[in-house]
């Protein structure tokens, strides 16, 4: 066979497959393809950046609170005279013994905040105890971007901030 002919053949057979190669040159759309796919994605991650971020100053600032409330607590005697406990707790919340002002965390209360004495002997407000604990109970984080309701599964970012704060007591003997 003559090679014009098989030229022609060859020509005739690849423009009948031609409209496949069409598709694969053609590039329109596929920057609209990609985005419709990675911009869920990278939303997604922006907001639990955006969360943690948030969760995490919300937890530093309550351990920050607690280890000031459980530093004016060391230093106190302890007998039913006086109020340090209640103004332990203001000072948590507010940053003053006073409890006035607003509180360091949204929806923080003095309800939120446990003290709680161990070790040495210290019972029914008598005595000295050992160390003294004061922690943060039953504060949720609020979140903005709740992931769990936007994926619509079970998973939540709104968990609890509960840091806890530990020291020893400094006064050895009972004053009045």
């Amino acid at each position: 066979m003559h090679y014009r002919i098989r030229k022609i053949r060859h020509d005739r057979r690849m423009r009948r497959l031609g409209w496949l190669t069409r598709f694969r040159r053609n590039e329109r759309g596929v920057q609209l393809a990609e985005c419709a796919i990675v911009l869920p994605i990278m939303l997604m991650m922006f907001g639990a950046v955006a969360e943690f971020g948030r969760y995490f100053y919300e937890y530093s600032t309550a351990a920050k609170a607690a280890r000031l409330g459980a530093r004016f607590m060391i230093s106190r005697s302890l007998d039913s005279s006086n109020n340090w406990p209640g103004q332990a707790k203001n000072l948590v919340v507010y940053g003053n013994t006073d409890g006035s002002g607003t509180p360091v965390l949204p929806g923080l209360s003095t309800s939120n905040v446990d003290i709680i004495y161990s070790g040495g002997s210290y019972s029914g407000g008598n005595g000295n105890p050992a160390q003294i604990t004061v922690k943060i109970v039953n504060y949720k984080h609020q979140p903005i971007f709740d992931l769990g309701k936007l994926t619509k599964s079970s998973f939540s970012t709104a968990v609890d901030v509960k840091p806890s704060v530990t020291m020893a007591y400094l006064l050895t003997a009972q004053t009045n």
